[in-house]
């Protein structure tokens, strides 16, 4: 032990919280697939998924990616990412439904999009799934929620998927293994400031 008290308070507080975290590591074990859904109004949920896919790849898998709403194919991700081996990136949105006013197209592409999901949530050679901005296809009745959980939950057993989205549907998320609500305190576009490329898309 250090000779100055505050120091091996420190020592002693850091001690517990290590045998607390390693106590934890112990009991999780179980190895397999995790649906994780990231939710909320703020900035950063296709990030964060995004993100994940290039760990993945620096593990050699092999990932999927389906975009629901995102219509356009000029961002950052999509042209990096489809340049590295073992990426499918599927454009399915035909932009944002606001642009479109058009129900009926939005919905025949959410469906469409659906069907190249579903191909990869049906491959074990697919280890990651990101079905981006899929929680608009809930919102606006595009997809039929219970026949898409159905589907998560029949996956191959060592699959991670990753949903994003605002307002994610009750059902979606009690499914869910982990769930990130992201909230927003404050956002550049707000004060006027355009979206940037490399920074928004």
């Amino acid at each position: 032990m250090n000779a100055n008290p505050q120091d091996n308070r420190h020592a002693e507080r850091m001690q517990r919280k290590k045998d607390v975290v390693d106590g934890k590591i112990a009991v999780a074990q179980e190895e397999r697939g995790v649906l994780v859904v990231n939710t909320g109004n703020g900035k950063g949920k296709s990030s964060a998924a995004f993100g994940v896919v290039a760990r993945a790849l620096g593990h050699g898998m092999r990932v999927g990616v389906v975009q629901f709403v995102k219509g356009r194919s000029d961002t950052g991700e999509e042209a990096f990412f489809r340049k590295q081996p073992g990426v499918a990136w599927h454009v399915g949105g035909e932009g944002f439904t606001w642009e479109t006013q058009d129900k009926e197209r939005d919905a025949r592409a959410a469906q469409a999009a659906w069907e190249v999901a579903r191909g990869h949530l049906g491959d074990p050679a697919v280890d990651l799934v990101v079905l981006d901005e899929m929680t608009y296809a809930f919102k606006y009745g595009w997809l039929e929620l219970e026949a898409v959980i159905a589907t998560l939950l029949s996956r191959p057993p060592m699959q991670h998927v990753i949903i994003t989205g605002r307002a994610a549907p009750q059902a979606l998320r009690d499914v869910a293994d982990t769930v990130s609500d992201i909230g927003m305190e404050k956002h550049a576009f707000q004060a006027g400031v355009k979206a940037m490329p490399g920074l928004e898309w």
